[in-house]
């Protein structure tokens, strides 16, 4: 397998085209006049038309990543679009050629790992072509550029295709090329060379639910990437429940929007239906994502999903759907913020004979009554404390009536005696309760 020693052959010829002509981009001027640059205008528009972007875009937001000189920035302003382009550095041209169009084109200083929805909002389109194979971090780069598209992301990239080799079906496996250097083309900042299938796979893992190969030429792939499961038809009854849902490594409701490693963990009951990574439709706050683990263990189903990138702050619903039923919701919460001002503890019981303010030190499980707690409580926020040393909180339940219980496991040493009790949440701390251990 040879495809490192030059890989992306006209790379070298653009380089030198840029070099001597100073543009990357072709542009046609309104008096009919042309700018030749290194890639031509019908190799421009032909990029374009790979993916189904409408010829009028009026009322849409189309954010243009790495727009360089900025021609497609412009191409999607003539359709009408609202547009914001971005790159990492300030590029003279695109201002030479903002003037000479009279583009209302916004421009920023950007890089692609900074995109936030909160920062620059949401667009209908995101063009990501060319970028891809320029970065070091290819995955949390679609993970970003995902969290501000409300659906359609198009991807161009430079794909691993074995030109010497053609009959080892290099194309069929989710491999990549790395180049530590300037293998690729002569570039230092060419980092990598996916195949095609692992192209896909990885707009996948970011989040994107409906990858579609729209076209496979010389150099490279376009790709439609789609944040949304599209229309769904409703099934004849909903036979799913969800039981229980909360972070895959632990067992709080509490996400965070800009991590890469944020997964659901759904337990599912569902009434004569099998499940599978195939059939399943999760959807969390309106937008699709795909199952990665689908299983039967014990009474229920486990689910577990990633969460879609580029959430907004709040309560999200969580819900699943496949052709023979449909579940119920649940929520989870996304950077809502822990505030308990004050905490009190309305009564320490032991969880295995109720008996009050006392606990068989044989059970070592002990139920308290508190109030103060909020909606995202819950076991990995929720700290018990008995004779100043932590226990292990096995259960918190959402508050109700001003209170919610509140299960620990008491370590396997406790000493008989009574002790003080208190519950911690972030900077609140409870006064002492007091609890017998015999």
């Amino acid at each position: 397998m040879q495809p490192s020693a030059d890989p992306f052959g006209h790379v070298q010829t653009w380089g030198a085209a840029l070099k001597e002509r100073g543009w990357w981009h072709s542009f046609e001027l309104p008096d009919g006049r042309r700018i030749e640059g290194a890639s031509s205008l019908e190799s421009q528009k032909m990029r374009v038309a790979q993916f189904p972007i409408p010829e009028d875009l009026t009322g849409k937001r189309v954010l243009d990543v790495g727009t360089w000189d900025g021609w497609f920035a412009m191409e999607m302003e003539r359709r009408g679009a609202e547009v914001l382009a971005i790159d990492r550095f300030e590029n003279p041209r695109f201002w030479q050629i903002h003037e000479l169009l009279r583009s209302r084109v916004e421009y920023r200083e950007l890089s692609v790992y900074d995109l936030d929805p909160n920062d620059i909002g949401k667009f209908d389109i995101v063009l990501f072509l060319g970028v891809l194979y320029h970065l070091k971090h290819p995955i949390y780069a679609l993970e970003r550029v995902a969290s501000v598209a409300k659906d359609l992301v198009a991807v161009e990239s430079f794909v691993l295709r074995d030109k010497h080799k053609p009959g080892l079906g290099l194309e069929e496996h989710a491999m990549m090329e790395f180049y530590e250097g300037d293998e690729f083309g002569g570039e230092f900042d060419n980092w990598l060379a996916p195949t095609l299938r692992c192209l896909t796979a990885m707009c996948r893992t970011a989040g994107f639910v409906r990858v579609e190969i729209n076209n496979v030429h010389e150099y490279g792939a376009a790709v439609s990437c789609r944040r949304t499961w599209g229309e769904l038809t409703p099934p004849v009854e909903r036979r799913l429940k969800i039981v229980k849902v909360h972070r895959s490594e632990s067992e709080g409701i509490n996400f965070r929007s800009k991590s890469s490693d944020e997964y659901v963990a759904c337990g599912v009951a569902a009434e004569g239906i099998e499940l599978s990574r195939e059939t399943l439709r999760p959807e969390v706050g309106g937008y699709g994502t795909l199952p990665v683990y689908v299983d039967k263990v014990g009474a229920y189903w486990q689910v577990n999903f990633k969460l879609p990138p580029g959430l907004t702050p709040g309560w999200h619903p969580v819900h699943l759907w496949t052709p023979e039923g449909e579940s119920d919701t649940a929520e989870i919460a996304v950077d809502v913020p822990l505030k308990v001002e004050s905490l009190q503890i309305l009564g320490v019981r032991d969880a295995f004979t109720g008996e009050i303010s006392r606990v068989a030190a044989g059970n070592r499980h002990i139920s308290l009554w508190v109030t103060g707690l909020t909606r995202n409580t819950d076991m990995t926020n929720v700290r018990v404390y008995v004779a100043g040393k932590r226990q292990v909180t096995t259960f918190v339940a959402p508050p109700q009536d001003g209170a919610a219980q509140v299960n620990a496991m008491l370590a396997d040493r406790m000493p008989a005696g009574v002790h003080p009790v208190v519950v911690k949440v972030g900077e609140a701390e409870s006064p002492a309760a007091h609890l017998l251990v015999s």
